[in-house]
């Protein structure tokens, strides 16, 4: 078999010294396997069901739920918006199926990327690495611009700057010195983002009946006037298909979850049980969160509202900039007092959880990175605690695109950062889509049954050619407005281009340097060098860790 390994990295063989003092009959009764190695690569397979399913949700639920969608609804109006995240959610479901079948085959670190690398070709899997941590990493500033706008809601008396620098400040020290109760903090705050979610959505359908102090039975007002479509960047059917195109556009920056849930399979116990079901989940979660949540948006405000538009177009800043949220735009309309604050105050806990935990996704990705020669030594140095402290500062400096509000409006940053991670996702997610029939072809050619796996993902292949084709497209279609008459800027075209250019460069630059080479479908090491049987050994001889009394069992049975 050709090597597709770049300097340093032997994926196949497990870099796991296990301490024999940390061997007991204890670890058996809870959960542990005593002499068996887990595949995790010195990983601890800790995270239950109920644990995965809750970073998988909070994970997806954040800023562009709560506020960014609201964007999109002036281009395409309710019924594009709809439409889009119909589609969109589609596109995403193929991907789901490509991520579920690999990473429940091979729950190991880093899947995604290390199948890129395994099953395809090492620079592959180098360019792949360097995308996803950027795409975490600019997540970070992305939350911190929708957390200020969040907080001018309230008042416009602090300078954004100090803002900025205290949310720096505040989740290093979070990652440096509460790391080891990370897991359970974000397992109740995306309890509580569940919980908003679902209020919020009982909050549209109750006012759209009347519910509301002006006795405004409003329903789908909005969708006759202005209308259900919006013409945008031009007249008739053609206007009306791009702001389709618009938000559709939108919903790929919105609608994620199957990363999430890859990102934790090496410290999930019992991965081969637990992850299926999270990734089956996936479908509902789609339908529940981002469709629900596009037709609520629909509802509850018009398409041309005039604070949404000030908002959008950088007019009004100061007080009342926090309104950027469709949701609270309806209840200051709707003369409902209270409320908007208490979930001006709900979001923005929501969006600080979110970006703590797309930080502490960064900072482990370029370790891990490290670790395997993607990235320089040092990052892969760790303080006592077991912080990667040069890992976590290289990845804090990407905070520093949020001082770019000091000299453009929040809602013009916040569309420089969605350009920038869309392009990120779509890579990674079509890049994962090609590894997958990478890995499809290899089980045909080694005689392995899909049947035998714990995931077979449906209608496969034809799902994959979705899932690729489906990125790619909004990779070259996003930017489509900067080749429209009249409308070309240097700026927009590097925003919505520069990271398919880094990509390119990383690959070919890797694969010249290192001489990495193709792998041929039917000569991959799908056991990826033994860490699959391991993971095998170690599910025959495990032993599930009893539940709470009352708590668990609860939660256990709702989200396994």
């Amino acid at each position: 078999m050709s090597s597709s390994k770049g300097p340093g990295e032997k994926y196949g063989e497990p870099k796991v010294n296990v301490d024999p003092s940390m061997r007991s009959d204890e670890d058996v009764t809870e959960g542990s396997i005593a002499d068996v190695t887990a595949g995790s690569q010195a990983l601890h397979r800790s995270l239950r069901g109920p644990e995965v399913q809750l970073f998988a949700i909070g994970g997806a639920i954040g800023t562009s739920l709560y506020v960014q969608m609201g964007s999109a609804l002036p281009k395409g109006g309710p019924a594009g918006l709809l439409i889009a995240f119909l589609i969109w959610g589609g596109v995403m479901w193929a991907v789901n199926e490509c991520f579920a079948e690999m990473v429940t085959y091979a729950p190991v670190p880093s899947p995604f990327i290390r199948f890129g690398s395994e099953w395809v070709d090492g620079a592959l899997g180098f360019a792949m690495a360097w995308n996803f941590f950027l795409n975490m990493a600019i997540l970070v500033p992305f939350e911190l611009v929708a957390l200020n706008i969040m907080i001018h809601f309230w008042t416009d008396k602090i300078p954004v700057e100090a803002i900025i620098v205290a949310m720096i400040l505040l989740y290093a020290f979070l990652n440096v010195v509460t790391v080891r109760y990370f897991g359970i903090s974000e397992f109740y705050l995306s309890i509580g983002k569940v919980v908003l979610m679902v209020g919020l959505f009982f909050f549209t359908f109750i006012t759209m009946v009347g519910g509301n102090p002006l006795h405004d039975a409003y329903g789908f007002r909005y969708w006759n006037k202005p209308g259900a479509f919006i013409e945008y960047n031009a007249a008739g059917d053609t206007g009306r298909f791009l702001g389709v195109l618009s938000c559709v556009y939108q919903a790929s920056f919105s609608i994620t979850g199957p990363e999430y849930i890859s990102m934790v399979a090496a410290e999930t116990e019992n991965p081969r049980k637990i992850l299926p079901p999270a990734f089956k989940s996936f479908a509902w979660r789609i339908l529940v969160f981002f469709v629900g949540s596009a037709l609520c948006i629909g509802i509850v405000i018009p398409s041309d509202s005039p604070t949404l538009l000030a908002i959008l177009s950088g007019e009004i800043s100061g007080s009342g900039t926090g309104a950027a949220s469709p949701y609270v735009i309806a209840m200051q309309r709707l003369k409902i007092s209270g409320l908007p604050h208490i979930v001006n105050a709900l979001i923005l806990t929501s969006i600080f959880s979110a970006g703590n935990a797309l930080l502490y996704a960064a900072t482990r990705t370029l370790h891990g990175m490290s670790l395997e020669g993607h990235a320089p030594r040092i990052f892969s140095r760790c303080t006592k605690r077991g912080v990667p402290v040069w890992a976590l500062l290289f990845s804090l400096s990407f905070c520093l695109l949020a001082f770019l509000q000091s000299s453009s409006s929040s809602a013009a940053v916040l569309g420089y950062l969605v350009v920038l991670i869309t392009c990120c996702q779509m890579l990674n997610y079509g890049f994962t889509a090609l590894a997958y029939r990478h890995f499809y072809l290899n089980l045909q050619k080694q005689g392995i049954s899909r049947d035998t796996l714990p995931y077979k993902g449906r209608f496969q292949p034809y799902t994959s050619y979705v899932a690729m084709g489906g990125p790619l497209f909004m990779i070259f279609a996003g930017g489509y407005d900067v080749f429209l008459k009249g409308n070309w800027s240097v700026m927009w075209f590097f925003l919505d281009y520069s990271m398919i250019g880094f990509f390119i460069v990383a690959f070919v630059g890797w694969k010249l340097i290192f001489r990495t080479s193709y792998v041929q479908p039917g000569t991959a090491d799908l056991s990826l060098g033994g860490l699959k049987d391991e993971i095998d050994k170690y599910e025959e001889t495990f032993v599930p860790r009893e539940r709470g009394r009352v708590f668990g069992k609860i939660v256990g049975k709702v989200f396994e």
